[in-house]
């Protein structure tokens, strides 16, 4: 991390001395670490994913519904094996897996914790991020993560430079999804139809961005390993952090919107997956990030 690439800003700080563009420094950071009922029902299942919060982040979007620890790194420090005892916690209350939620600045953190703990755990572990990851970073993860649960959010360079100053998102995050899938391979149920292994990519429909989502499902139904993945198409976008400087997204979406990218979604074959009810596109289904578990 002396300089730091782990991700695709390659900001090259010296993390020991200074933090790097995503906020993190050389010590772990974590805002919450609880049972989490609102993700895909293939890992929350009925007691709830183990998801741990990890505070900072590498893209930033300027709509994010997290952006307490995203964009204002909220969260106590805390010790590998401090992050171990979490891990083991979350299985004892009932986790159906540990899902690690905004985890790549902390990558070289989690290995270490996980050499000391997997043995120990019986549940899956789930890397939940925002896509924007090196082939490189993704690959260092082989072996240690079952699931991968990576966003897809933009494919027009132009829109990623507006909300998330990341031109390069789209070439960089599709080349990261297909290194998860050769880690991983094709999605794995157990016989209570929770997800084992594999990859589930997610896509949050944006005001105003519905070509471009239906572009992103096109571009999934080419992918050889299209029909070894899920899709989620997410409507729970939300107003939220700088949204209102920019009015074009400062509203919730439209059915049309909504319903376009799923129909497209089913037009393009891409039928094994998962979507959202409008309800969701609630602020409450934001948790509350106030070190519960931490």
């Amino acid at each position: 991390m002396e300089p730091c690439t782990l991700c695709p800003r390659k900001c090259g700080a010296d993390r020991a001395k200074t933090a790097g563009f995503c906020g993190a420094n050389n010590k772990i950071k974590v805002a919450r670490a609880a049972l989490h009922m609102w993700e895909e029902p293939c890992i929350s299942g009925e007691r709830g994913s183990g998801t741990v919060f990890f505070s900072g982040c590498q893209l930033k979007c300027c709509f994010c519904q997290n952006h307490a620890i995203s964009a204002e790194n909220f969260g106590k420090e805390i010790s590998i094996a401090h992050l171990c005892d979490i891990f083991s916690r979350l299985e004892q209350e009932g986790a159906h897996n540990i899902n690690l939620v905004s985890p790549t600045p902390y990558v070289h953190h989690i290995i270490r914790a996980l050499d000391k703990v997997r043995p120990r755990l019986h549940i899956p572990i789930v890397y939940n991020s925002s896509g924007f990851e090196t082939v490189e970073t993704i690959d260092l993860l082989k072996g240690y993560i079952d699931i991968f649960l990576p966003d897809l959010k933009y494919k027009d360079p132009a829109r990623a430079a507006r909300y998330a100053k990341a031109p390069n998102y789209y070439e960089v995050a599709i080349k990261a999804i297909a290194s998860m899938y050769h880690n991983v391979g094709p999605a794995i149920f157990a016989e209570n139809h929770l997800l084992k292994s594999g990859v589930v990519v997610r896509h949050m429909v944006m005001p105003g961005g519905r070509h471009d989502s239906i572009a992103i499902m096109q571009d999934i139904a080419s992918y050889s390993f299209k029909d070894d993945i899920l899709v989620s198409i997410m409507s729970q976008y939300t107003p939220a952090y700088k949204s209102h400087e920019y009015p074009e997204i400062d509203r919730r979406i439209t059915s049309l919107e909504y319903d376009s990218v799923v129909n497209a979604m089913m037009d393009f074959g891409l039928t094994n997956g998962f979507m959202q009810e409008r309800s969701s596109a609630k602020k409450e289904y934001t948790p509350p990030f106030d070190l519960e578990g931490v």
